[in-house]
């Protein structure tokens, strides 16, 4: 008597590009983070909360993290065994690491500073890590178990 054990079939799919440290570079970085998530049928609302952590990373890149003649990194990567989507966006300034501070001091009328703020909100999990020899890479998570984002990052 011969039993198998089932395998389950999982597949992780990557993404990674570098871009311009630019504005444009910023906005291609959003546009080509939804086509992706498009593309590896990622739901819509974790596609939509992915979409706005992007854009929110890739203009931090591009302001706070840039130096001039670097280039900032945008990598993808889902893992459906899992159903965990990670974001990651590196730049060349391993010195300016990002701060969520717990009280807001951003004035109210102001149209920036509130970046980190959002990400918290809409990711399951964010962090950074050093990206050797001087950069860092900020990365937030997106999973099907997540406190507040209920069921799935894969649709039906």
């Amino acid at each position: 008597m011969n039993a198998t054990t089932p395998q389950l079939t999982a597949t992780a799919h990557t993404f990674t590009q570098w871009l311009s440290s630019t504005r444009r570079g910023a906005r291609l970085a959003r546009l080509l983070a939804v086509e992706r998530l498009t593309a590896w049928q990622v739901s819509p609302g974790v596609t939509e909360r992915a979409e706005q952590v992007v854009a929110e990373l890739a203009a931090n890149a591009t302001l706070h993290g840039r130096l001039q003649g670097r280039d900032f990194q945008l990598a993808l990567m889902l893992d459906t065994a899992t159903e965990t989507l990670r974001v990651a966006v590196t730049d060349a300034r391993a010195e300016r690491l990002p701060v969520l501070s717990p009280h807001c001091t951003t004035p109210q009328d102001s149209e920036s500073g509130r970046g980190l703020l959002l990400v918290a909100a809409l990711a399951d999990r964010w962090g950074t890590e050093p990206y050797p020899p001087s950069g860092k890479t900020v990365w937030a998570e997106f999973g099907r178990l997540g406190p507040q984002h209920g069921s799935g990052v894969l649709s039906g």
